[in-house]
């Protein structure tokens, strides 16, 4: 959080976002909310910690990059397109990383860019289109556009809930070893 933002109260209080639609505007909270905070405890972070797995939990660096690779994801089910070879590529990677090393800040910018990305599909999406049915993933589960967007935002809040324990743990050294 920059110190302006420290003194104001959480996202969802601020007011609606310009040009996102009523209904969605707890979506976009919630990712602003996640970012936010994401950004204040990442701040120095060093980078030689991303790969820390405190007690076998998923490591920082992991929790980053499935932030910004669920959000393309979703936003790509929600478009109703298959996922491509691009992002699956990805989904592989998440666990391990990619070669070289990336940073906290290039892997906190690459969240924020899915953020800007999804705060755009939001403000294009029509409330008309909420409930249409969308495929998910190769077996074609049942989902709505609302549903994958919603769940976006709350696979975010869950995984920066984690990662905000888990960076504290590894700071501290805590049940690393």
């Amino acid at each position: 959080m920059t110190a302006s933002a420290a003194n104001l109260p959480e996202v969802w209080l601020r007011g609606p976002l310009p040009d996102v639609p009523p209904l969605l505007q707890p979506v976009a909270h919630a990712l602003l909310q996640a970012r936010e905070e994401l950004q204040a405890i990442l701040l120095d972070f060093p980078d030689q910690l991303l790969s820390v797995q405190p007690a076998g939990v998923a490591s920082v660096g992991f929790h980053l990059r499935h932030l910004a690779g669920v959000l393309d994801r979703m936003q790509t089910y929600a478009r109703h397109q298959p996922l491509t070879e691009a992002q699956f590529t990805f989904l592989a990677a998440e666990k391990e990383g990619s070669v070289p090393p990336e940073s906290t800040q290039d892997l906190l910018q690459a969240f924020s860019r899915q953020v800007e990305v999804m705060l755009a599909t939001l403000r294009a999406t029509s409330e008309s289109t909420l409930l249409e049915f969308r495929p998910v993933g190769r077996a074609g589960l049942p989902s709505t556009v609302i549903g994958l967007l919603v769940h976006a935002a709350e696979h975010t809040t869950r995984h920066t809930g984690q990662l905000l324990v888990t960076v504290q743990v590894v700071r501290t050294g805590v049940g690393v070893g």
